[in-house]
């Protein structure tokens, strides 16, 4: 082996730069459950939010600085447990149970098994993702990814906790949707992973003007635009399965040679 074939050590502190990413990110996601506990739910979807930003940097930069670990994927995915498991659950049941209790006892027990639910969908999502993960095509997930079923609960409770007088109705709309979301994600549906997007490739000139205005949507508003943009990419699975269904359906049966 040569001088110039011989792997490059990395320092320590960029081996460690991953894993603090991933600590930021659960740090975030347990701040959101204190600030549900304070009933301060702007700040609650906020931090949602923000882990999901260190939880979309710490795979990418493990992977530009090659310091990959089994270490640091089962710390990501205790960390994803916490923020977009745990955490969501919580928000709702701090946000919507107290309230839908008042309507009777049995409304109350409604309110924290949708609650249980969800973070039991998002822990069989994550054990299901780690265990295929070595066999999975890499363009598209198997069931909606934790982090964006987060999104959607987040983004609506925050928009909810804008009025006081929600009524019964949008308390259960509330916790049909936190339902949805847990079923989205140990269902079967594809959802693109945009993890073979060419940064390098040519693109239109619609997709640039596209960036700013989604960003001053979301200056905008931010809980509707959350809730909009993710929304539709939970949208997106059971469309493309059903797409693909009719597709299959409409070339029929191979004719017999």
């Amino acid at each position: 082996m040569t001088e110039e074939d011989e792997p490059i050590p990395h320092r320590r502190g960029v081996y460690w730069l991953p894993n603090l990413l991933t600590t930021a990110a659960l740090f975030a996601g347990f701040y959101a459950v204190v600030a549900a506990i304070d009933w301060n739910f702007e700040k609650a979807g906020i931090a949602i939010f923000v882990a999901m930003i260190f939880d979309g940097l710490d795979g990418r930069v493990a992977r530009w600085t090659h310091t990959e670990s089994a270490f640091g994927k089962e710390y990501d995915s205790l960390s994803d447990m916490v923020s977009f498991g745990l955490a969501p659950a919580i928000v709702t049941y701090q946000w919507g149970v107290a309230r839908i209790a008042e309507y009777g006892p049995l409304w109350r027990r409604l309110g924290w098994l949708v609650c249980f639910f969800y973070a039991a969908t998002a822990a069989l999502r994550l054990a299901r993702f780690n265990s295929r993960s070595a066999v999975q095509d890499k363009s598209y997930f198997e069931g909606l990814p934790s982090p964006s079923a987060a999104a959607i609960v987040a983004a609506f409770v925050w928009l909810a906790s804008r009025t006081d007088s929600i009524g019964l109705p949008g308390l259960l709309l509330a916790f049909l949707v936190t339902a949805f979301a847990g079923s989205l994600m140990v269902s079967r549906f594809p959802f693109n992973s945009f993890k073979k997007v060419d940064a390098g490739a040519r693109v239109k000139f619609a997709y640039i003007i596209l960036v700013p205005v989604a960003f001053a949507l979301i200056a905008q508003d931010p809980p509707v635009a959350f809730l909009t943009l993710f929304g539709l990419y939970a949208l997106s699975g059971p469309t493309l399965w059903a797409y693909r269904r009719l597709k299959r359906r409409g070339r029929g049966p191979a004719a017999p040679v």
